[in-house]
């Protein structure tokens, strides 16, 4: 169960609106936890449980990137439209509107951390504390990646993909049931997936128009305005501790976090050695007892 929102709203965003929904008391003096779903193109709802932070006095803040969910959909905008910076403007925007852009902590997962990674770059003042989870620091090095766990599938999967690929026929039925056991390896290893992880991914399938533009047809063929995208270059501007985590099968691999663990200079790493992609879904009670041992060391904001 999900504690129950103490507000929900849309925060405009020029002609926009963004989607937000609180869990606890912003007023209550604790930093934010500002929850940055990934994607690009998802939405907050797999994530949710985070709200079991709101127990112990954090403030929890989820939201709908633009294109998505709750927020304003815009199926007609093009590549040039959908782009980091839009996001990155978004997330400022949304932490003005909520008044907690002078004390706050940021959770990216996958497309999110990389997000809030070139966020804290900036070394806004508010900022106390970043967590990375499951996030590639760069899609070359995800890419990369991506051949060696697509190299280990059945005998026969990939050959299926890639013939689709080539094709172009990414849409069809034969190439959705040929992404499954990669997914059922890296993304989500829980049978059946939970209803929050379903929610987002049918979010996605019913309007893919971010996903498509700026990732591709898949986790593993990524073929959008992303692809060469990385944040390695601003790591070492990252000026708060930060807290890296991933999933012992995680499509985002040891390799692809490495920059973060060897470049940002107050970093530590935790691996859920039974998780993939979803930690937080898949060792819920060990991803919560990291989660807190991280917020509870954070230095308390200056008087």
């Amino acid at each position: 169960m999900h504690l129950a929102p103490s507000a929900k709203g849309h925060a405009p965003f020029g002609e926009y609106r963004t989607w937000f929904r609180v869990t606890g008391d912003l007023g209550s003096g604790r930093p934010a936890l500002v929850v940055v779903h990934g994607g690009p193109g998802s939405t907050h709802d797999y994530l949710l449980n985070l709200t079991a932070l709101a127990e112990d006095g954090v403030p929890v803040v989820h939201y709908d990137q633009i294109g998505n969910g709750g927020s304003t959909h815009l199926p007609d905008r093009g590549a040039d439209f959908w782009t980091p910076r839009l996001f990155l403007d978004e997330l400022d925007n949304l932490l003005a509107h909520l008044g907690v852009a002078d004390n706050y902590v940021l959770f990216g997962q996958s497309w999110g951390g990389m997000l809030a990674v070139r966020h804290a770059a900036r070394r806004p003042a508010g900022l106390r504390g970043l967590v990375v989870a499951n996030s590639p620091a760069s899609y070359p090095l995800w890419l990369r990646e991506m051949k060696v766990l697509r190299d280990r599938l059945p005998e026969g999967v990939d050959e299926t993909l890639r013939r689709h690929e080539a094709a172009g026929t990414t849409d069809s039925e034969e190439y959705f049931e040929a992404m499954r056991p990669f997914y059922e390896r890296h993304v989500c290893r829980l049978k059946p997936w939970p209803r929050d992880f379903m929610a987002s991914f049918m979010e996605v399938y019913n309007d893919p128009t971010v996903y498509s533009t700026m990732n591709g047809p898949s986790e593993f063929h990524v073929i959008g305005t992303l692809r060469d995208w990385s944040v390695v270059e601003h790591c070492a501007d990252v000026a708060v501790p930060t807290l890296v985590l991933t999933g012992g099968h995680d499509e985002a691999t040891p390799v692809t976090v490495r920059p973060f663990l060897d470049l940002i200079p107050d970093v530590r790493w935790e691996i859920l050695e039974e998780s993939s992609h979803m930690p937080h879904l898949e060792e819920p009670e060990r991803f919560l007892e990291v989660l807190r041992g991280y917020l509870a060391g954070l230095p308390h904001q200056d008087s």
